[in-house]
């Protein structure tokens, strides 16, 4: 089922034995567009200290009490290694923080999540998928970045960021719909109101031919005229199967569900 990322901001994160916090942002590798971490605010409990909480750990968020659910006592948490979210997380940190709740690395595999398509099943092997079923995946993580190369990025910094179509610019970023199973990002919601009187539009990562994140603009493989007449996000209630087809065929591309591989045409 796909989700507004938004929607999760603020939500109270509740351990096993109290809550902890509350969501503050959401981390998603660069390569394959997967939340990899959600950033908890402590607050009072631990003088506002931030932690990165996995969704190895997560579980079904409840919509009516606005509450995350993990899987953790607050120990563990609370002694979980420290970050600096004003700082790029390092591969380094990754291992570390990975290794200290025993969760295995997500990179490396040939799926969301290493080895599954879903996080947790790499320890329970629940929801494993028969080989040759992707799901839309863009491209596996590096196994060794790098140095210096870092690609969990914050959900929150690239909210605002500039988009460009091969014809011009369309808007900006205004947040993100994904899979409450996968945690693979699906879509970009795009804010087109700062470039005609328009609506919001939904673009899939997959369309993506440049992130600059120095510059902070996104560059889409979408000619503007596409882009104006795509079928209207409004915000309300949950993208089924049926909306997602529409937005596939007005670009002229395979759903992420129809193909293994990107396959998408040029519009």
């Amino acid at each position: 089922m796909l989700r507004s990322v938004n929607s999760l901001d603020g939500f109270k994160v509740a351990a096993a034995d109290g809550h902890i916090g509350k969501v503050k942002d959401f981390y998603f590798d660069d390569e394959a567009w997967v939340i990899r971490d959600v950033v908890v605010d402590s607050g009072t409990w631990l003088g506002g200290r931030e932690v990165l909480i996995s969704p190895h750990s997560i579980g079904t968020p409840d919509w009516s009490r606005l509450i995350l659910p993990i899987a953790l006592p607050k120990e563990q948490v609370k002694n979980s290694p420290s970050i600096d979210t004003h700082k790029p997380i390092s591969r380094q940190y990754e291992r570390s923080h990975l290794g200290y709740y025993g969760y295995p690395y997500y990179w490396g595999g040939a799926r969301l999540w290493g080895v599954q398509n879903y996080p947790g099943t790499q320890l329970t092997g629940i929801g494993a998928e028969p080989d040759g079923v992707y799901q839309g995946y863009l491209r596996a993580p590096s196994d060794t970045p790098a140095a210096g190369d870092t690609h969990l990025r914050s959900c929150n910094a690239i909210k605002g960021y500039h988009v460009h179509a091969t014809d011009g610019d369309i808007g900006h970023v205004q947040g993100f719909l994904a899979d409450d199973s996968t945690w693979s990002i699906r879509y970009l919601i795009l804010d087109t109101s700062n470039w005609w009187v328009g609506h919001e539009v939904l673009v899939s990562p997959e369309w993506i031919q440049d992130v600059s994140w120095a510059n902070s603009t996104v560059t889409v493989s979408l000619n503007r005229h596409a882009i104006r007449y795509a079928p209207a996000y409004n915000g309300e209630g949950l993208l089924d199967r049926a909306e997602e087809l529409r937005i596939y065929d007005h670009y002229g591309r395979y759903g992420y569900w129809q193909c293994p591989t990107s396959e998408a045409a040029v519009v």
